[in-house]
């Protein structure tokens, strides 16, 4: 057993504050007030949760006083997006500061990921921090196949009290809350009530009526109900009395789980809240419209720990920005951001996934399908990568929307969350924020396309994408570690209503596929 991996000795701890605090004596000496002790991390993060659904981006129904009030004394980044729009590749890729066909069947849900890449958890471990993490962590998936020992977010927690009780003397904390909320199946929630249904914001893109509308009150009362865990970790962090030198990160992991949005790359499935707040390190207040990703928190970690960044981290540190007194762009350079997919439920006949790459700007979104024979959205008839992927639990959109699948208010948005796609797509976000037009074949917007698909393809080559480069990809019928999503059962209610079988396969050659 790796004793490093379980565990901090007291030795190496001290050794390594000895040596950090020689290199800044040495360094420093004729300005004692420059030295600063390595911060703490608390990173709390929701799951399945896009970017606007927070009062503090300007929801008119949701309410998050705590998340508000961190916004108000650090930063609230308005361009932050996940690395795919899938829990498992997108926490891998921050793990790593990696983007997803880095990481082999890590780019992949439910797979695994090899324990020879390295992740800014075990990296702060070795030099001294204190790291758990409570929930989900990277996941799910199966961690041991990969070669891993544990978790790869580090030692698992029921309680941050429990966690802190563990710390050394002054010894700096990583800490990971990976929230349920607001994941489906939603709950029951009594705070529901107090939600205003006609108030929210239904988007163009899916059908408005009483039933979405429930839906998202439902979701909004989960957001809320997260909100409240934030405050909790806010009280326990400030008993301990370490809240000035803690650096705070309220994320989610991807964007919310209806039609369109998880496991899709428009921007309801890859765009996230980011909000962070450094006390004793960063001006608070501002609003931040720089593009960064999630991966981009690994070197972050780092290199506020004092840590040299591993060069394989094709994600950039946010030091600068979180550093900076300013507003608006910091760094011009961050003025666009590449997202991908490969396999996210199991969903096809064999197990096949649904390859894509997107890059996007302040104006554009410009997305390449490459399997434009496949059904983006699962085989049909359970379109099993929206939502409740076997319709196995209440997914009240998406049933409204398959039930009412040729109603003349429906039919096209159901062919937009739905039917196939092209091997390309473009969207003008300055006149179709919610990506309902595909121009990519009008001519005004060749030049656009062009633009757009090169500066993709340059990325792609530069970070070593398969897809591009070409070589080995790995999550290319890759092992999926939850049997039972083979084999399909929906729920009574959804056969009924939607006159489906009782159960589905999608390991047999034999599975009829609608046309």
């Amino acid at each position: 057993m790796n004793d490093k991996v379980f565990k901090t000795p007291s030795l190496t701890y001290i050794f390594y504050g000895l040596i950090l605090g020689t290199f800044f004596l040495g360094s420093c000496s004729e300005k004692p007030e420059d030295i600063r002790k390595r911060p703490n991390i608390l990173l709390l993060m929701s799951d399945n949760h896009s970017w606007n659904h927070l009062s503090c981006y300007g929801d008119p129904v949701v309410k998050t006083p705590y998340i508000d009030s961190l916004a108000k004394r650090g930063l609230r980044f308005t361009n932050a997006y996940c690395a795919a729009p899938s829990c498992t590749s997108a926490r891998a890729s921050m793990l790593t500061g990696m983007d997803i066909w880095k990481l082999g069947e890590g780019a992949n849900l439910w797979g695994t990921i090899s324990s020879d890449f390295q992740v800014h958890t075990d990296l702060l471990e070795e030099s001294g921090y204190l790291v758990g993490h409570q929930g989900k962590g990277w996941g799910p998936g199966n961690y041991e196949a990969g070669g891993w020992e544990r978790n790869p977010a580090g030692n698992k927690f029921d309680r941050f009290q429990d966690f802190l009780d563990q710390r050394e003397e002054e010894q700096p904390f990583t800490y990971w809350f990976s929230s349920r909320n607001p994941h489906r199946p939603y709950a029951d929630n009594a705070t529901k009530g107090t939600i205003d249904l006609s108030a929210i914001e239904v988007p163009t893109y899916l059908p408005d009526n009483d039933s979405v509308r429930m839906d998202m009150a439902d979701y909004y009362a989960e957001i809320q109900s997260f909100d409240s865990e934030v405050g909790e970790f806010f009280e326990t962090l400030k008993a301990s009395g370490e809240m000035e030198n803690t650096i705070i990160i309220v994320c989610s992991d991807n964007g919310w789980q209806m039609p369109r949005g998880l496991a899709n790359l428009y921007t309801f499935g890859t765009k996230i809240p980011m909000v962070i707040s450094m006390p004793e390190r960063s001006s608070g207040a501002r609003v931040i419209n720089d593009f960064i990703n999630l991966s981009d928190l690994a070197p972050t970690f780092l290199e506020l720990a004092g840590l040299q960044i591993p060069k394989e981290m094709t994600a950039k540190s946010l030091l600068n920005i979180l550093e900076s007194d300013k507003s608006g762009t910091i760094e011009p350079e961050r003025d666009f951001m590449v997202t991908g997919r490969e396999r996210h439920a199991f969903v096809r006949n064999g197990g096949a996934g649904y390859g894509g790459r997107s890059i996007v700007t302040k104006d554009f979104l410009y997305i390449r399908n490459y399997e434009p024979e496949q059904w983006p959205a699962g085989d049909p008839p359970l379109y099993g990568d929206v939502d409740a992927h076997m319709l196995h639990y209440p997914s009240p959109t998406k049933e409204y929307m398959l039930r009412y699948r040729d109603n003349e208010h429906v039919k096209e948005l159901f062919q937009l969350a739905f039917a196939k796609r092209p091997a390309e797509e473009l969207f003008d976000l300055r006149t179709d924020p919610d990506q309902l037009n595909n121009v990519v074949d009008q001519e005004p917007y060749q030049n656009t396309r062009k633009m757009l698909a090169d500066r993709l393809e340059a990325y792609l080559s530069k970070t070593g994408d398969p897809r591009v480069v070409g070589g080995e990809m790995k999550w290319m019928g890759a092992k999926y570690f939850m049997d039972r999503d083979k084999h399909p059962a929906p729920s009574i209610n959804a056969q009924e209503v939607l006159g489906l079988k009782a159960s589905y396969s999608y390991i047999e050659d034999s599975v009829k596929q609608e046309k």
